[in-house]
């Protein structure tokens, strides 16, 4: 059940030639291998208690996954800069019907947190 959950979820995410960057909460087994049977790279990072569990098997707990520091910073900075913008209310709740007032709205947002 759980596979066709994540399927469902995952079909519009196109596939290949796209970084999938995700938290901690997404480092299950099931997600891994999903996103390595679409081709699609992806960094995220291992649960702690999935890494203790890992070195305890040894030689049989497999290899660590692919982890790249540099891309996740990048992605922890835009997650940090949404959540931001997210203290105006007119973003978070996008009261603004067209997309040029919308974009207007960020733009003052961003000016009144670099001031």
């Amino acid at each position: 059940m759980k596979n066709k959950l994540i399927e469902k979820a995952a079909e519009n995410i196109p596939t290949r030639g796209v970084q999938e960057s995700a938290d901690r909460s997404y480092s299950s087994r099931e997600i891994r291998e999903y996103l390595r049977r679409k081709q699609i790279p992806h960094t995220i990072p291992e649960k702690r208690d999935q890494r203790r569990h890992r070195l305890r098997r040894g030689s049989s707990g497999g290899r660590a996954p692919v982890f790249d520091r540099e891309k996740y910073k990048a992605r922890h900075k835009v997650e940090n800069r949404i959540g931001l913008l997210k203290q105006a209310r007119g973003i978070a709740t996008r009261y603004d019907k067209l997309a040029v007032h919308y974009e207007a709205t960020v733009q003052l947002a961003l000016i009144r947190q670099a001031l």
